[in-house]
């Protein structure tokens, strides 16, 4: 049956104080934190890498100068009376400069076949900013066989495997721009992501490695061609600033705060807070994922940007960006593709619409299949007489 709005309501209403009590505590447990962020942002680099030292997994660490504010918040200055006088300043800091996103969707298989068979497509986006207006869009699509679709861990489901072909097909694209431009500062790669694959903590060690792997590989193509790339995640729920402000100050915890929460009440559009090394331990306390990505355990920096009215995104990048000096204009070009978007990169968004399969894709897709497997089940049997 149908839910009613007025049993809802009702529901809602018994469970008011309950709300208010989470609601007030919560507000409670922020306040604390902003005031301890307040209190260590006076702190100079130095000092706060002393205070660190003796733990071995804060969130977080210092890269470089922090700012003279006092709420870790590094101003942009950037005003415009009007869309075009924005637009403007874009055309000064991207025209000549390459930016490249990835996309995926994928076809689960589906059990109307009694095959498995299932899709991945990946689409990309490549735009050089010329007056001309050229650019380069187009996808790669792979069909996965029962072989591909055959786990080496019977636990693992079939709509997993599908999502880990999508996310190496994604990589190994974006290593591929970055092998055809080495060497090329007048690019930047989007990776619509993490960087820290945190989220395959909770997988099998199998499924960690994998996500370790692909991810390994993207950092050390990276810098080994010199081809900057920014982790873009538009809803971050991370914590490191959170974990290195409840390190130092004995903070109560606080499992419903993230960084973006923390940091959004000080920051106007544009605004950035430093450089942070990335050092966050495992979500249940024990080894985190960052322990197995070798020697680039330690080479992911992270800031956070306002780049709409909700809360600031998070960018993570290569350590080498820093220090070859390129973060300030690597970060006036995410800013250039976030005016152009409106509110989001828009080489991220257009490589998106150009992988989406709709629902007719995927029609198509099993119609097709379907008529061609008959098509060799009537090859097998005629050969068979």
């Amino acid at each position: 049956m149908p839910l009613k709005p007025s049993e809802i309501l009702q529901a809602l209403d018994q469970k008011q104080a309950e709300f208010q009590d989470f609601q007030q505590n919560s507000l409670k447990i922020l306040e604390k934190y902003r005031r301890a962020l307040a209190k260590i942002a006076q702190y100079s680099e130095e000092k706060l890498t002393g205070l660190l030292a003796d733990y071995p997994n804060p969130g977080a660490r210092p890269l470089g100068c922090l700012g003279d504010s006092p709420h870790w918040v590094i101003a942009s200055r950037l005003k415009w009376t009007s869309r075009e006088q924005s637009l403007e300043w874009v055309r000064e800091r991207l025209m000549g400069i390459t930016t490249f996103a990835v996309d995926g969707s994928q076809i689960y298989p589906s059990k109307d076949i009694s095959i498995p068979i299932a899709l991945v497509q990946v689409g990309w986006f490549e735009n050089p900013h010329l007056p001309l207006g050229s650019y380069d869009k187009d996808v790669r699509l792979e069909v996965l066989s029962p072989e591909d679709l055959k786990p080496q861990d019977q636990s693992t489901p079939m709509d997993r495997l599908v999502s880990m072909h999508r996310f190496r097909m994604e990589v190994e694209r974006l290593i591929e721009f970055m092998v055809t431009h080495r060497h090329r500062s007048d690019c930047l790669v989007f990776f619509d992501g993490s960087l820290v694959a945190t989220f395959a903590e909770k997988l099998d060690a199998k499924g960690r490695a994998f996500y370790v792997e692909q991810l390994l590989s993207l950092l050390r193509a990276s810098e080994a061609e010199r081809v900057p790339l920014i982790a873009y995640i538009d809803t971050s729920h991370a914590c490191d600033l959170v974990q290195m402000l409840h390190c130092l100050e004995q903070l109560p915890e606080a499992p419903s705060l993230n960084d973006p929460m923390l940091l959004n009440a000080k920051m106007k559009w544009g605004d950035r807070t430093p450089l942070f090394r990335c050092d966050r331990q495992s979500e249940s306390g024990h080894q985190a994922i960052l322990s197995q990505y070798a020697e680039q355990a330690e080479a992911i920096a992270f800031t956070y940007l306002k780049a709409h009215e909700g809360p600031p995104v998070r960018l993570e990048l290569p350590i080498w960006m820093v220090e070859a000096g390129l973060v300030e204009p690597v970060l006036d070009y995410v800013r250039g593709e976030v005016i152009i978007g409106g509110g989001y990169p828009y080489v991220i968004e257009t490589a998106d619409r150009i992988a989406v399969l709709q629902a007719e894709d995927r029609q198509v897709f099993f119609e097709s299949s379907k008529n061609g497997l008959n098509k060799q089940r009537f090859t097998c049997a005629f050969l068979a007489k």
